[in-house]
């Protein structure tokens, strides 16, 4: 079956317009079109959320299909995901109080107006169209990647960031990035964060973290009020040195946890089903758990039914951080392992390490052992 070609950018669709082209089987994002358009012919085409004359409008086929603007104050068709800056946009770190304005509250108070199930046919219709358009852009940005290298760090959102096992995670973001990979997370703070932050510390010397952590400490939980700000602060103090990537995939139904601005991509989701499943099923290098409470549980038993079912095609590597917590305070490691050797579970990579070192390590020998996809 022919897949339509998909045009997001005006640079991308200059090429095509040519007096008396037919542009047939084409998806376009967001397009602005101008009169000079008009002298093509649309066959087949699907136009989200564009702009285009009425001279246009009015010579296309029959079976083109135009998704219109919808009244909702996100654009439920954007190309691409998320960069801190549009997500924050409206925000300065040096006056807290302006992320009451900023555009993801904007978002969310509207979803929070309208309800987390809303009932209207345009409110949900706009929401769905938003994930669609997030899971698109995520494929698109994922296929640039070998998805061997594509890990995940799981954790709780409570984590202090003067907690060691804040540094610990760090560490683990640090050393993947430049190990290759390109690190996923649910965008969150605490324990996610400090994943990120990994990464936008990459290339440093090891030494840099504790300077950034000690910036960070004065306002150590995500409640705290200069949590956001602490944070911007320290992107503006210790800028990226390097071209490392990381994707934080948060959702609006956990919206009062704001979003880490140290992930480089942000793919932000109405529907939390949607975005936990599909978190899960791109970290196919693995993923690190660090402690967490209900979510990160749900996460556990949703990756080792992948996992059993080689749902992705193959299994890859459960790493447990932390021997005490998932041993004794959430016994979660021997259960799996005991349901394991009973052949409950089948096909799990299961390990445990109080040692962000031992840790990567047992994620780089399964992605190293791998063929390049």
């Amino acid at each position: 079956m022919k897949q339509y070609i998909e045009i997001e950018n005006y640079d991308a669709l200059l090429p095509l317009i040519v007096p008396g082209a037919v542009l047939e089987h084409y998806a376009f994002q967001n397009i602005e079109f101008g009169r000079d358009a008009a002298q093509c012919r649309f066959r087949d085409c699907i136009f989200f959320g564009c702009s285009m004359p009425d001279v246009m409008r009015n010579e296309l086929a029959p079976d083109c299909c135009v998704l219109p603007e919808l009244p909702v104050p996100f654009n439920p068709f954007s190309a691409h995901l998320y960069s801190p800056s549009e997500l924050y946009e409206g925000y300065d770190y040096r006056s807290p109080d302006s992320f009451g304005n900023c555009y993801d509250t904007r978002i969310y108070n509207h979803y929070i107006e309208q309800g987390k199930q809303a009932v209207d046919i345009a409110e949900t219709l706009a929401r769905s169209l938003h994930d669609h358009s997030m899971s698109d852009a995520l494929h698109d940005m994922l296929a640039g990647y070998d998805e061997h290298k594509i890990v995940a760090v799981m954790g709780g959102h409570a984590l202090l960031r003067t907690d060691d096992m804040y540094r610990k995670v760090v560490l683990i973001g640090k050393h993947l990035a430049e190990k290759g990979t390109l690190l996923v997370t649910g965008g969150g703070p605490g324990a996610m964060e400090a994943a990120h932050l990994g990464v936008w510390l990459a290339g440093r010397p090891d030494a840099e973290v504790d300077d950034a952590i000690r910036m960070l400490s004065g306002s150590p939980s995500y409640k705290d009020k200069e949590w956001l700000s602490s944070a911007f602060e320290l992107m503006e103090r210790m800028p990226r040195m390097n071209d490392y990537c990381s994707i934080g995939i948060p959702t609006w139904f956990y919206g009062h946890e704001p979003a880490t601005p140290f992930a480089t991509h942000i793919a932000k989701y109405f529907d939390n089903s949607i975005r936990e499943d599909g978190l899960l099923a791109i970290a196919k290098g693995g993923v690190i758990y660090s402690p967490g409470s209900a979510g990160t549980m749900q996460e556990i038993f949703q990756d080792a039914a992948q996992n059993h079912y080689l749902t992705c095609g193959y299994a890859s590597p459960m790493v447990f951080l932390g021997c005490e917590y998932w041993n004794e305070t959430f016994p979660v490691y021997p259960m799996l392992v005991k349901l394991s050797c009973k052949g409950c579970y089948r096909n799990l990579l299961l390990s445990i390490t109080d040692s962000p070192t031992d840790a990567v390590n047992s994620i780089m020998e399964f992605v190293e052992s791998m063929p390049e996809a």
